[in-house]
């Protein structure tokens, strides 16, 4: 060993250490890394990332094992092609046997999971760890349904995580298993994909990373080289590029779970391989690392509207107001009203807008909150929602009230609580539109 060179890399790790500690990482562990030599090599490295204070979740995956099992019991693999996204992905059909072999296979392989962080001999790596394993029913689900005809029975897809339970368990310094079921409010287990509960799991917690462990080193371009770094957009674009090019659509799909995950709420996603020892620590801890890194560059920004946006925001609400969904506003009294906005811009265009329009000295109306249909589903308007409440308290209210014809469960998830016309301010009381029948919602701010 050059010791001159390992006190340097030590050294220089340092600004790395510092700026993980505390973070929360979500590992994507597919059921191929599992059943690979290097396993315990990277169960090593986990370790190693939970003593310096990064918090973990694991989500693991099972389809070798579970294709394995199904094999040797007789059973069927049955799988269906499908479309998600740009990607063309397999998936299983699980019917109610095939489902009692899938839960044997996941329970056994957290088990051996669960063993293999136990270890601590006094000659290994993780003596004196004393790492916590915990796990619980984190994940909701619902059926995928029947589509196209087919029925997919126990297969299923993430309904929701159940983020805050995640992170009292991160807080008290338990490293998460996450496997890759899921269950309904009715009791039944659904069989879900890996890369699903991860993404859904980093998203729903705002992971700092989402760290994919895959076959190949990366991400190669078209010349099979390593790309070191990508934005999600430039992301995106390549997978368009290489499907138009060769449609090897399989070997994409960890690339396009990064752009999913880095356009919602997790900062940065880096794909490595299963097979290369050390690939987590070379690739956290190195300046050029060994996988590829997906950013959430900031394409995005959220500010108040300026009367350039009217024209903007004219685009985004006039199909809603199309559908009834939101009171007609003309252009002359957006131009009179631009100040109340606020506007979320992603590379020149308007995706998001919401107002605050105050009626007294306690209460303000939130008005006009729209999402772009493209953009919807990635917390945008909670963001716009939250610079509304910021600038409310600013202001000195103490509640906001909304009415809406569309969207209740989305407030009342938020905060908000059923309110009547009786309890709205006399100015805005007296312009109530009984045709429209809106709800209306209040909420305190603390």
């Amino acid at each position: 060993m050059d010791i001159t060179q390992y006190v340097n890399w030590f050294r220089h790790s340092t600004p790395y250490i510092n700026a993980y500690r505390g973070k929360v990482f979500v590992i994507l562990l597919p059921g191929e890394a599992l059943a690979h030599d290097n396993f315990w090599n990277i169960a090593h490295d986990l370790t190693l990332l939970s003593s310096l204070g990064v918090k973990l979740v694991l989500a693991y995956g099972a389809r070798p094992q579970i294709d394995a099992a199904l094999a040797a019991a007789g059973h069927k693999i049955e799988m269906q092609e499908k479309i998600t996204g740009q990607i063309r992905n397999l998936v299983r059909i699980t019917d109610a046997p095939s489902l009692e072999i899938i839960k044997n296979v996941v329970g056994r392989l957290r088990i051996d999971i669960e063993a293999t962080f136990s270890m601590g001999l006094i000659n290994s790596p993780m003596h004196g760890a004393d790492l916590n394993i915990a796990g619980g029913n984190f994940i909701m689900a619902k059926p995928f349904g029947i589509q196209d005809g087919i029925d997919y029975g126990f297969t299923g897809e993430v309904r929701k995580v159940e983020h805050e339970a995640i992170r009292k368990q991160l807080d008290n310094g338990h490293i998460v298993l996450v496997p890759s079921l899921g269950y309904s409010p009715t009791g039944e287990v659904f069989n879900l994909t890996v890369e699903d509960v991860a993404c859904a799991t980093a998203i729903a917690l705002k992971a700092d990373k989402l760290m994919i462990y895959g076959e190949e080193a990366g991400i190669l371009d078209q010349d099979g080289e390593r790309i070191s770094k990508l934005s999600a957009e430039e992301a995106q674009a390549l997978i368009k590029q290489k499907i138009a090019a060769n449609g090897l659509d399989e070997e994409l799909k960890n690339l396009e779970l990064s752009v999913k995950a880095c356009s919602a709420t997790v900062k940065r996603s880096q794909v490595i391989s299963y097979e290369d020892d050390g690939a987590l620590l070379i690739e956290l801890f190195t300046r050029d690392g060994i996988g590829t890194l997906i950013t959430q560059e900031q394409y995005e920004q959220l500010r108040p509207a300026t009367i350039k946006d009217v024209g903007g925001i004219l685009e985004l609400i006039e199909p809603l107001e199309a559908e009834g969904i939101l009171v007609h506003r003309s252009r002359d009294l957006l131009e009179a009203e631009i100040e109340q906005f606020f506007v979320i811009e992603r590379e020149g265009m308007i995706i998001c807008c919401g107002a605050l329009y105050p009626q007294d000295a306690h209460s303000g109306e939130l008005a006009c909150l729209a999402t772009h249909p493209d953009y919807r589903n990635h917390n945008r308007a909670q963001l716009l929602l939250e610079q509304v409440e910021k600038q409310a308290r600013k202001i000195g209210l103490s509640s906001l009230f909304v009415l809406t014809t569309k969207s209740p469960h989305w407030f009342v998830e938020r905060g908000f609580v059923p309110s009547s016309v009786d309890e709205l301010p006399q100015k805005k009381k007296s312009l109530y539109n009984y045709q429209r029948n809106s709800k209306i919602f209040t909420k305190a701010l603390d």
